[in-house]
C-alpha cells in the first residue's frame, strides 16, 4: 500500500509550489501580461475551455484575444463552429454584411447547442470587434471570424449552389445534380451516414469529391474576376465544398466507432486552419490566428488518455506542424454553475457543477486558496514536475451529467505537457444564452445586451 503520509506531503509540496509560481488574476489590465510575454511572436494561440457554457472562460478568451489583436497583430479568430454560420459573423465584423446587429449576425447559429455562440459574452465581443475593425485605416487588415467545424453539410451545399448560381449557372446545375444524392435523407445527415456506411450504392462520396475538384479546377477563372472581394467569396465557396466532402465522410465514419469520427473531425479543423492561413497570407505575409475551442480539442492529445485510444486533436496537429510557434492555453474550474443540456438536443439548463474530486488538477488548484490565477507551464523545469504526472482532469461539453460525473467527465492528463499555460477560476458562473426559455436563473449580468 502507498504511504499515505508521504503522498499527502508530496501533494502539499506541489500545492505550495503552484501557489508560489501562479500569477493571481485580480481584474487589472496587467492580468495577462505574463501570457503576452509567453506568446511573444508566436503565430497561433489556442485558447481552450473546460466547458462549453462558462461565462469566465468566454470572457477571458475575449479579453486575451483583444490584447492579441491590439498588441500582437493577430488578424483572424478561428472557432469551434460551423463555417457558414461563422462566415456570416465574419462579414458583419468586417463591415460587408447586410446584418444590422450582432444578434442578427449570430442568428445562423440555430442548431443545438445554440448557446455556444448565441450568448451574452459572444455578443459583447462581436460588438467590440466590429467597432475595432471599423476604426482602422482604410487599407488596414481587418480581423476576421471563421469556423473550423464540419456539421453544416446541408448549409454548405446551399452555399456552394448559391455561389455558383451567381457566377456560373451551368456549373450550378451540375453541382445540384451531384448533391441531389442526399435528397432521399432530407436534413438527417446521420441517417445518410448509417445507410451509406453499409451500402456503397447509397454513398455520395464520389459526387462530393468530384464537385470539390471541379470547383478547384475553375479557381483561377472564378477567383480573380473582380479582385480581392471575389477571391474571398471563392474561398468561402471552396471551403464549403471541402466541408461537404469531409462531412460526408464524417457521417459515414460515425458508425465505425468514436476514434474514426473524432480524428476525422479534428483533422478537418486543422486542415481548415491551414487553408485559412494560406488564403489570408495572400493579403499579409504572416497571418496570426487565435483559436477558440474546447480543451479536449486544443490541449495536446498526446498528453492525455486520448492517445491511448488512438485519438488525436487540433492541439497535437498544430504543435506537430508549428512547434513553439503555437501556444496552447487551457482553462479549468473547481465549482459553480454551467450552461449545459442533460441530453443531446435537449434544452439548455443552468446546472450546478459539483466540486472537483480531490485527486484532480482542479482539486489541486482549489487547495492553493487562490480564487483565480494564470500558471505558465512552458519551460518551468523541475518546479512543476508534479504537473507532468498523470492526474484526473475534468471536461464538460454541451452535456453535463453530475450524477455520473466521475465516469462521464474525467480523464487522465499530464497538464504541463498538454498545455503551455493554464488559467484557473475556482468558482464560475453559467454563460447567459440569448434565448433563455427554460433556462432558470434570477441573475442577469450588467453586461447583458439590450436593444438587439
Amino acid at each position: 500500500m502507498p504511504d499515505v503520509t508521504q503522498t499527502n506531503a508530496t501533494q502539499t509540496k506541489l500545492t505550495d509550489t503552484v501557489r508560489q509560481i501562479a500569477h493571481p488574476l485580480t481584474g487589472a489590465t496587467s492580468d495577462y501580461d505574463p501570457l503576452m510575454e509567453l506568446v511573444g511572436d508566436a503565430r497561433f494561440v489556442l485558447l481552450g475551455e473546460a466547458s462549453h457554457g462558462t461565462h469566465e472562460f468566454y470572457q477571458a478568451r475575449a479579453e486575451i484575444t483583444k490584447r492579441l489583436i491590439q498588441e500582437k497583430g493577430f488578424t483572424a479568430i478561428a472557432v469551434e463552429a460551423d463555417w457558414p454560420d461563422a462566415y456570416r459573423v465574419n462579414r458583419y465584423v468586417t463591415g460587408v454584411s447586410d446584418d444590422t446587429t450582432s444578434n442578427e449576425a449570430l442568428s445562423g447559429f440555430g442548431r443545438f447547442p445554440a448557446w455556444m455562440w448565441r450568448n451574452a459574452d459572444v455578443i459583447n465581443f462581436i460588438n467590440w470587434l466590429r467597432q475595432y475593425n471599423s476604426a482602422l485605416p482604410e487599407n488596414a487588415t481587418k480581423t476576421g471570424f471563421y469556423g473550423l467545424d464540419l456539421y453544416s453539410l446541408h448549409q454548405s451545399i446551399a452555399a456552394v449552389l448559391d455561389y455558383l448560381d451567381k457566377i456560373d449557372p451551368e456549373a450550378a446545375e451540375q453541382a445540384r445534380h451531384r448533391y441531389s444524392c442526399f435528397e432521399d435523407f432530407g436534413e438527417d445527415a446521420q441517417s445518410y451516414g448509417y445507410v451509406a456506411n453499409f451500402d456503397d450504392e447509397e454513398s455520395c462520396e464520389s459526387q462530393v469529391v468530384n464537385q470539390l475538384l471541379e470547383l478547384q479546377h475553375r479557381a483561377s477563372e472564378y477567383a480573380h474576376r473582380d479582385g480581392r472581394v471575389t477571391e474571398d467569396e471563392f474561398f468561402f465557396a471552396e471551403q464549403n465544398a471541402r466541408l461537404v466532402k469531409n462531412a460526408e465522410e464524417y457521417y459515414r465514419s460515425m458508425f465505425r466507432g468514436r476514434v474514426s469520427s473524432w480524428n476525422l473531425r479534428d483533422r478537418h479543423m486543422a486542415e481548415t486552419l491551414q487553408h485559412l492561413v494560406a488564403h489570408l497570407d495572400k493579403q499579409s505575409d504572416r497571418t496570426k490566428v487565435v483559436l477558440w475551442a474546447h480543451n479536449s480539442h486544443l490541449g495536446d492529445a498526446r498528453a492525455t488518455d486520448m492517445s491511448t485510444h488512438g485519438e488525436l486533436n487540433v492541439g497535437q496537429l498544430v504543435r506537430e506542424q508549428y512547434g513553439r510557434d503555437a501556444v496552447l492555453v487551457g482553462f479549468s474550474t473547481y465549482t459553480g454553475t454551467v450552461t449545459a443540456a442533460s441530453n443531446w438536443d435537449a434544452p439548455a439548463e443552468r446546472k450546478r457543477i459539483r466540486p472537483a474530486v480531490p485527486d484532480s488538477y482542479e482539486g489541486l488548484f482549489h487547495d492553493t486558496g487562490l480564487p483565480r490565477f494564470l500558471l505558465a507551464l512552458r519551460d518551468s523545469g523541475s518546479s512543476i514536475k508534479g504537473l507532468r504526472e498523470p492526474r484526473l482532469e475534468r471536461a464538460i461539453g454541451v452535456i453535463y451529467r453530475p450524477e455520473t460525473e466521475r465516469s462521464s467527465h474525467y480523464f487522465h492528463a499530464r497538464l504541463a505537457d498538454q498545455f503551455d499555460a493554464i488559467i484557473h477560476f475556482d468558482e464560475t458562473q453559467a454563460v447567459q444564452p440569448l434565448e433563455r426559455a427554460g433556462w432558470e436563473t434570477d441573475e442577469v449580468p450588467e453586461t447583458f445586451p439590450s436593444g438587439f
